[in-house]
């Protein structure tokens, strides 16, 4: 049995880059955000606290929303340039 061969895209390839980068960006800035919001610079559990992790969740809820809305507004802004 002879494997189909599939050409692979450039294009699609550094598309896939791209988003890659943008995803770890945004992990990171999530991360780093958060972390200074929420941890205490004294580490004297090993495990975070109750209000640590409810802090945790509700800061990335926050992150991740915000950026979902920004992003939505600016696939609208970038359709509407497209239309004029």
């Amino acid at each position: 049995m002879q494997a189909r061969q599939q050409s692979i895209n450039p294009q699609n390839i550094a598309l896939a880059e791209q988003e890659l980068e943008m995803v770890t960006d945004l992990f990171n800035r999530i991360a780093d955000s958060c972390h200074k919001k929420c941890i205490s610079t004294e580490y004297n559990q090993a495990d975070l606290t109750q209000g640590e992790s409810v802090c945790i969740d509700r800061c990335v809820a926050k992150f991740i929303e915000v950026n979902s809305k920004v992003g939505e507004k600016m696939q609208q802004m970038g359709g509407q340039q497209q239309q004029q």
